[in-house]
């Protein structure tokens, strides 16, 4: 079930039963009101009820019939401080619903599930630990919408309390959780947990729903990343070991490696490595060389590698390599360089 739907009904639950409370003690103080004048005052029923209604009502009318015996006023007290005291339980349990941030919980996830369902292209981070939180800030510095999904009450509480991110609370290896995230119009899974498990089971649902999907992977141990290219990860990333070898990569190639980060992980953006597919490549250049493009003279940037067909990666290609359109090309450069090349690429003309 939804985190919205969960919400949505604990809200009517509550309401329900607040509702059905104070209807049951109003019926509960009009039935002893009426009785109890019925036969204190000696009235007759239709006065009894009127009596007991301006009484709960507090409007001051005046009393029917005779003036009250003692025996009325005691009784008149007691109903009093009875009906002020249903009043105040039924009262404080819509304010503590109120105050606690229940309500205003549910309205958040109501309005986070509608922009959700709306969501095309987007990618789900499953977890959101240390590594799923560094995923969402870069996505979010790149423009890549995004929704955070998660089953812990903490994580779904800390993510809450910043408006920008859209999430949902559930467990991700069920079908109606990933439904709900989009996972049809979805471009990307990235499984974060801890938990190498999960990961596979969370990498299977999500595969057998949208298998045009790419998943990506968090793995701890050296065994799971076979099981989760089984289950149908597109990519396994283990952080240990890649911080095994950024570490070792410091020791005798450090300005190799501030280089390569500078490029990938620099927030200003004045240089960047894209990839760019061939898929709209012009029909001038299908079966034409890297050099007929002429991308260094005509848009400054610098192509340094390809993907052969979705297959064979090439660093430094040939000038002369034929170019397909199944190719992906590897471009360093500016944001402008790289969308004029993209712009030439497209181009009949």
């Amino acid at each position: 079930m939804s985190t919205s739907s969960q919400q949505f009904n604990k809200f009517q639950e509550v309401s329900s039963r607040t509702i059905k409370v104070g209807v049951g003690l109003l019926i509960s103080i009009l039935t002893f009101g009426t009785a109890g004048y019925y036969y204190i005052e000696d009235l007759t029923l239709l006065e009894s009820l009127y009596m007991t209604v301006i009484t709960i009502s507090t409007v001051g009318f005046k009393h029917v019939g005779h003036d009250p015996s003692e025996n009325g006023m005691i009784f008149t007290i007691i109903l009093i401080i009875m009906s002020l005291g249903s009043l105040a339980y039924v009262g404080s349990n819509m304010a503590r619903f109120i105050f606690d941030g229940e309500l205003a919980n549910y309205i958040k996830t109501y309005r986070v599930d509608k922009k959700i369902a709306k969501l095309k292209d987007h990618v789900i981070i499953v977890g959101y630990g240390r590594n799923g939180e560094q995923a969402a800030m870069e996505l979010a510095e790149n423009e890549v919408e995004f929704v955070i999904l998660d089953k812990r009450d903490n994580v779904i509480s800390r993510v809450r309390s910043n408006p920008e991110l859209l999430y949902i609370k559930g467990d991700a290896t069920h079908e109606e959780t990933l439904e709900q995230a989009g996972i049809h119009r979805a471009k990307a899974l990235i499984a974060t947990t801890p938990n190498d498990a999960d990961n596979v089971f969370v990498v299977l649902t999500a595969r057998s729903m949208n298998p045009g999907l790419t998943v990506i992977s968090r793995a701890s141990e050296l065994e799971s990343q076979m099981k989760l290219k089984r289950a149908g990860a597109t990519n396994v990333i283990m952080p240990e070991r890649i911080g095994g070898q950024r570490m070792a990569k410091l020791v005798h190639q450090p300005d190799v490696v501030e280089f390569i980060e500078y490029i990938l992980l620099q927030k200003s953006r004045d240089v960047s490595l894209e990839e760019v597919s061939c898929k709209k490549l012009a029909q001038r250049f299908v079966g034409k060389s890297i050099a007929d493009l002429k991308v260094r003279e005509y848009t400054g940037a610098n192509i340094i590698g390809i993907k052969i067909s979705g297959a064979r990666y090439v660093f430094n290609p040939d000038p002369q390599m034929i170019l397909s359109r199944n190719d992906q090309l590897f471009v360093l450069g500016n944001p402008a360089q790289i969308k004029r090349l993209q712009e030439v690429m497209e181009s009949e003309t």
